[in-house]
């Protein structure tokens, strides 16, 4: 059995991403006028954290908050409340930008602005996560040169491996969009996010079935939910429904992200990768986006 596993089937690990205003910010400063929009986003760090951690106390389970260092700047109360509770808080930008999108000056700028908000509020993170997942290929050298142990951003596994970089070897620990809130429950109208607001049964049912299936191939499910979505009195039940089917397996273990990561990175029999960008043929894949 894998020492990364410990002799669990799987390992869960909950993570939530505190976006609050600034996914929708990054689409435009226009949105800050619009206060349907920027108090939809609130929600998160008002309601939705408060929920989340009595939901995790319940359980006496660990997990991961990514915090935007925008959100760190205007909603410092929660993540102090994240801290009490006894919970990790990783890097997650500043300004919630794709990175993929960005200059490599504008990444670093970013990647700086975001470890800078977090530290005033006395926060060290370990781990980072892209905005958007929409890492670049200088993203995980950026992480291991600013002394974090590890990335969770990119999705060519679904188990922990070593990923080595210019500036040192990081964990991985690998994401998907199926076990993402938002593709389930994400909508605005303007910005036009999303189209159908699925029922949280449905997401109960898909995400119990993930572990099953995880189980069964020896995975880790690294779930990401959103508080100003999973924090909705339906969508917190479901989320319980999903720690319940977990636990009332006995074989999964829950872990927070830097927990996992340091395991991956004792662990020799996992693989180490490097990242490569992908050199293509500009006549076969002109820059304009076709059809």
């Amino acid at each position: 059995m894998p020492s990364w596993r410990q002799g669990a089937a799987a390992v869960a690990v909950l993570t939530f991403d505190v976006d609050a205003e600034s996914p929708i910010l990054a689409r435009g400063r226009r949105h800050a006028a619009n206060a349907s929009a920027m108090t939809h986003q609130a929600y998160g760090p008002r309601v939705g954290v408060p929920r989340i951690l009595g939901l995790l106390a319940e359980y006496e389970l660990p997990a991961s908050f990514f915090v935007p260092g925008l959100t760190a700047e205007l909603h410092p109360g929660a993540v102090e409340e994240i801290l009490e509770a006894g919970h990790e808080v990783g890097h997650h930008s500043y300004a919630h930008r794709s990175p993929a999108r960005q200059s490599a000056d504008e990444e670093r700028s970013d990647f700086e602005r975001g470890l800078a908000a977090l530290d005033k509020l006395g926060v060290r993170p370990e781990g980072h996560r892209a905005a958007g997942w929409e890492a670049s290929w200088r993203t995980a050298g950026l992480v291991a040169e600013n002394g974090l142990s590890y990335d969770s951003s990119l999705m060519d596994d679904d188990r922990p491996y070593r990923l080595r970089t210019t500036a040192g070897t990081i964990a991985e620990l690998p994401v998907h969009w199926s076990l993402d809130d938002w593709q389930q429950y994400g909508f605005l109208p303007d910005p036009a996010i999303g189209q159908v607001i699925e029922d949280p049964a449905k997401v109960r049912a898909m995400w119990s079935g993930e572990i099953d299936a995880m189980a069964r191939h020896g995975c880790s499910m690294i779930l990401t939910c959103h508080p100003f979505l999973s924090g909705r009195p339906s969508r917190i039940e479901a989320l319980r429904g999903v720690i319940e089917h977990a636990l009332g397996r006995g074989d999964v273990e829950f872990a927070s992200a830097r927990e996992l990561a340091r395991r991956a990175l004792a662990d020799p029999a996992l693989p180490e990768r490097e990242l490569q960008s992908l050199e293509v043929d500009p006549d076969v894949y002109p820059t304009k986006e076709t059809k």
